[in-house]
């Protein structure tokens, strides 16, 4: 081969060389593994982003579930505590009952034989007052006897019956009463109206309001009354009737010693 044939094949070559290094398809092969990389990097991020999205989402569950938790930790406490409160109140009410029934003995031996004494009193006092609702008062006294001598009829109700006793004794010294009755004179019955101050005095007038007597506790006797006291014992039993306006009136009354 001639010199000019090798210049011109090594000037082909390097034409051609030339011509591939600034062809296009040359180039093209590092841009593409850079847009590939660039795509890889780009998935791989929102698949990272995905994930972090996952577990974000995941910890604001379980963020929310421990609050859940934490207030439902707190109520079950202060429900928890407020049944140790009742557990502990119903305790100490046990304990009281208890300590109660404990002494329910030796209550009874102190309350049983007081009220032996105070039902005792009481026809004591029936018998010496004056003589007024006689057999009701008696009869009251009677059947508290009979109450305590009785298995039906609880210490309590016993108790209770003989206060009612009391009660009603009391409130016939504070109040004038009238109403109308046997009284036995010179072994006659006659009938009168009974005319009581509180527990001061008792008074008798006839039905025809002529005569008039006042009771003497001391003698246990029915003393005449002056004619100049018809009036006024006629008025104060129209007013302890409700048939007259409260006005006053004067009537003997017995000494301090012998009301007593």
């Amino acid at each position: 081969m001639s010199k000019v044939s090798n210049k011109t094949t090594i000037a082909k070559a390097l034409i051609g060389a030339l011509a591939l290094a600034g062809s296009p398809l040359v180039m093209a092969d590092p841009l593409s593994n850079v847009q590939n990389a660039d795509s890889k990097i780009h998935a791989a991020s929102a698949t990272s982003q995905k994930k972090v999205d996952k577990y974000f989402d995941q910890a604001q569950d379980m963020v929310f579930e421990y609050g859940s938790v934490a207030d439902e930790r707190e109520s079950t406490k202060a429900y928890n505590d407020y049944l140790a409160g009742l557990v502990a109140d119903q305790e100490a009410t046990m304990k009281s009952i208890q300590d109660d029934i404990n002494g329910i003995d030796t209550l009874r031996q102190g309350v049983v034989p007081l009220m032996f004494k105070m039902v005792d009193t009481l026809d004591q006092f029936v018998q010496l007052d004056l003589p007024f609702n006689t057999e009701t008062r008696t009869e009251r006294v009677a059947n508290l006897k009979s109450l305590l001598n009785s298995a039906e009829v609880t210490l309590a109700e016993k108790y209770r019956l003989i206060l009612d006793a009391y009660s009603i004794e009391r409130e016939y010294g504070n109040f004038v009463a009238v109403d109308t009755g046997k009284l036995n004179l010179d072994g006659k019955d006659m009938l009168v109206d009974f005319f009581r101050l509180g527990r001061v005095a008792l008074y008798a007038q006839s039905l025809d309001q002529k005569s008039a007597w006042m009771y003497n506790a001391e003698t246990k006797g029915w003393e005449t009354l002056d004619d100049s006291y018809l009036r006024d014992i006629t008025k104060g039993i129209r007013i302890a009737r409700k048939q007259g306006a409260p006005d006053l009136f004067a009537l003997p009354i017995p000494a301090a010693e012998a009301a007593q």
